[in-house]
């Protein structure tokens, strides 16, 4: 088992502080393992085990339990009010007025509390409500490269073969070791898709649902609007309003699988809200659901937007009169610009890439990053290797 020691350091430091650790996610992306892997750090510390105490709804253990009064009288089983006790909810979102169960806990001084959940909108509502400040929120994303190295360095493989086959196959850690990857993706995706949408928002035109996906998906990176989908399906007779293709948009947000980028006008500095950018939660989907020759330019960007998210940047797609910037990304008062292609490959492509950037007259960082092995900086932009800037720390 590989310990994600960028997400398990941030838990680590929050124990026993007086905030509600919550964790969300896409399905199957690691966080009952992290949790674990915080069970088994308080156990190292002298933590005994009847003071920790672990809800896994997923679990067949806990397959009775469909209500709030349900785990209330399960906890208390396992309790008392002067001990200190360890709760963690694995999965809360199945359990209607979960948010009161867990408020209700967080409000006693003995209870340290830790929930997980596959639903970006987790903390919405009346949850966010009345808990404003007293809880954080950890995003779990599959496995980075740089995990993905880890996992397999034992390997006989190069890193550029392995960083093939990370861009082919994601970074789904239950789909390592299987001969057979592409069939567990496509039943993993399968899974979310019906469970966390369909049976969820009740959703009757499931053929239009899959046909968003697959369109979103293959369209990564692009420059996409409601309007613009809605043509896409009028050629193939599918006739929906911009109402529906919004709603499901957002069904695909909430279940972790699509995460939707901005776009900013950086001379009106503000938000442009007709074109949107869509990334997927993971490459390996889009291998398994398309079949089909893939552009390995989308594919690098996508990598690259989920790695910036791991590393804590809120990130923008930039206007800057006609030129597009790939991301802008701030964290902090830092602010970084980058461009992402495959290779630079001729005075064309350079120029594409580099133009945008050298149009943006501050001294913010500015980068693009591509495949080719030997540096291409050029008038201040620094050039990267994408692969060192998975592997490095430079950004």
């Amino acid at each position: 088992m590989i310990k994600r020691e960028h997400y398990l350091n941030q838990i680590i430091d929050l124990i026993d502080k007086d905030i509600i650790k919550i964790l969300t996610g896409v399905r199957r992306s690691g966080k009952s393992v992290l949790l674990q892997q915080v069970v088994n750090h308080l156990k190292n510390n002298g933590i005994k085990e009847e003071n920790i105490i672990f809800i896994d709804l997923e679990s067949p253990d806990f397959l009775s339990y469909s209500t709030i009064n349900d785990l209330n009288e399960y906890i208390k089983s396992k309790s008392n009010k002067t001990d200190k006790y360890y709760l963690f909810f694995d999965e809360i979102q199945r359990i209607e007025g979960w948010q009161r169960l867990v408020n209700a806990y967080f409000s006693l001084d003995n209870f340290d509390v830790y929930v997980t959940g596959s639903n970006s909108k987790l903390l919405s509502g009346e949850f966010a409500t009345y808990l404003t400040g007293r809880y954080i929120n950890i995003k779990i994303f599959p496995f980075s490269f740089v995990e993905y190295l880890e996992y397999n360095k034992d390997s006989n493989l190069s890193e550029k073969e392995l960083f093939m086959e990370y861009l082919t196959f994601g970074g789904f850690p239950a789909s390592f070791e299987l001969n057979n990857k592409i069939q567990y993706l496509k039943d993993l995706f399968d899974s979310i898709v019906f469970n966390d949408i369909i049976k969820r928002f009740d959703i009757k035109n499931v053929d239009l649902l899959i046909r968003l996906t697959h369109f979103l998906v293959s369209n990564i990176g692009q420059l996409v609007s409601a309007n613009s989908i809605v043509k896409y399906l009028k050629k193939d007779r599918i006739n929906v309003s911009v109402n529906t293709v919004y709603n499901y948009i957002s069904y695909l947000e909430e279940a972790c699988l699509i995460y939707k980028v901005k776009r900013e006008d950086l001379i009106g500095k503000k938000i442009l809200n007709h074109l949107e950018k869509y990334y997927v939660v993971d490459l390996g989907f889009r291998e398994s659901i398309l079949k089909k020759d893939l552009d390995i330019g989308q594919s690098l960007e996508n990598i690259v937007y989920f790695e910036l998210l791991r590393r804590g940047y809120e990130v923008n797609i930039g206007k800057y009169n006609t030129k597009e910037i790939d991301f802008i990304c701030r964290k902090g008062s830092e602010k970084i610009y980058i461009q992402v292609t495959y290779i630079l490959a001729n005075e064309e492509i350079h120029k594409r890439e580099f133009d945008p950037l050298l149009k943006v007259n501050d001294n913010y960082p500015k980068y693009v990053l591509s495949l080719d092995d030997f540096d291409m900086s050029y008038m201040g932009v620094k050039h990267l290797n994408i692969i060192n800037f998975l592997t490095g720390n430079e950004i």
